[in-house]
């Protein structure tokens, strides 16, 4: 069983990245600059998210409330590079008896940037069941460099995502013309290494939560099978057919067992929720 919260906080940033079906066009890989020279700038038009906005998530392993995860979008006063930043929290924890046994109580920030919705600092704190480790990591997007906390430098692609600031990302993009099995990538920095994630859309559904009824676009990640997933259908994610593009559910088979989020509440969305 082991992480279920942590699998929830992973999801927030992984699977979004699952929503990212849509005819925008991959960022192109531009050229080296010459000396002295910078790496322009990504900008974004969105009205999906704004500060003050909050989700909470109940993760669920099989019938058991295993842990929780909470997701903040907040002001901040910092400026990086002269571009305004946005301080996005992620908290998970475990919950009841979990934590008798299995202690989760984990911690991820991403200042992201308000305009191009690309990560400048990502920070980790990560203590379950008495495992703890920490992530630190500076993403220089002028550069398209990311330094991490052992002053460590990988070269990446332009405007490449955190898992945090990767779920506010997936969120400006249009998926109006995606139709059923394309599939897309989408790169993104996490431990240590440049993460390409393979996504397929798997068209629309309407489901039942606890708290209502929900219509939503269906994504399936690719996965590697055999490992943790033992096909591509052991791994489902929705996200509300609406202006937010929120996650209201994933669900994972995994070869211990299965796990589902859910979305509990939310607050400070910018506009309704496909809710029947």
């Amino acid at each position: 069983m082991a992480r279920s919260t942590t699998i929830l906080l992973a999801s927030i940033g992984l699977f979004s990245m699952s929503f990212s079906q849509s005819d925008r066009p991959t960022e192109p890989r531009a050229p080296k600059p010459a000396a002295g020279e910078v790496f322009p700038l990504r900008t974004v038009q969105q009205n999906a998210f704004r500060p003050g906005e909050k989700l909470t998530y109940i993760v669920h392993y099989g019938f058991v409330n295993a842990g929780e995860a909470i997701v903040e979008l907040k002001e901040s006063d910092r400026e990086i590079n002269g571009r305004k930043v946005w301080r996005a929290v992620g908290t998970g924890r475990s919950l009841g008896a979990f934590n008798t046994f299995y202690k989760v109580d984990d911690h991820y920030e991403s200042y992201f940037d308000a305009q191009g919705v690309f990560p400048w600092v990502f920070i980790r704190r990560v203590s379950e069941g008495g495992y703890e480790f920490s992530q630190d990591y500076v993403y220089q997007q002028h550069k398209r460099e990311v330094v991490t906390q052992e002053k460590k430098t990988h070269k990446v692609p332009g405007s490449v995502q955190d898992m945090l600031s990767a779920f506010y990302y997936a969120r400006t993009l249009d998926f109006s013309k995606a139709k059923k099995g394309d599939e897309f990538t989408i790169d993104c920095f996490l431990d240590d290494e440049l993460f390409p994630l393979r996504i397929r859309y798997m068209g629309k559904e309407t489901i039942k939560l606890r708290n209502g009824k929900y219509r939503c676009l269906k994504f399936q990640p690719v996965v590697q099978e055999g490992r943790v997933f033992k096909t591509n259908d052991d791994l489902n994610v929705w996200i509300t057919d609406d202006g937010n593009r929120i996650p209201v559910l994933a669900q994972a088979k995994v070869i211990v067992g299965s796990i589902k989020m859910e979305l509990s509440s939310s607050y400070g969305l910018m506009h309704p929720l496909a809710k029947e």
